[in-house]
């Protein structure tokens, strides 16, 4: 038997953000034992909800979302005719007369709507 799930990533040390679908395995071994096995790509894979790892920096802190939510982020970003630059810090331009440094946006920043609050 199999399953398909979908999920979306955002690294919380780069800002990269990404997309992956896995095929859901589910088998009984020699000893009768039930065993579950992720396909992505063709490629067995472990649980992306076991430890996921960031695929820009390797990094560990890694937020799963629903899928959808990092093409909805850059769908409203720019549209389907605008390029996505790469994760990372984007400069915003100073204003004259502003007393602060700019703030540098990541993906993370982006993403701060999705977040659902603890209660």
């Amino acid at each position: 038997m199999s399953d398909i799930a979908s999920y979306a990533f955002a690294c919380m040390h780069c800002g990269h953000g990404w997309e992956q679908s896995y095929a859901i395995e589910h088998h009984t071994n020699a000893e009768g034992e039930r065993c579950v096995r992720y396909v992505a790509d063709g490629r067995i894979v472990p649980s992306p909800l076991s430890r996921p790892v960031c695929q820009n920096c390797d990094g560990h802190v890694v937020r799963i979302m629903r899928a959808g939510q990092v093409s909805a982020v850059r769908a409203a970003a720019g549209g389907p005719h605008h390029r996505v630059p790469a994760a990372g810090p984007v400069e915003v331009p100073r204003v004259p007369g502003q007393a602060k440094e700019p703030h540098h946006w990541h993906l993370a920043d982006l993403l701060h709507p999705f977040h659902r609050k603890a209660g």
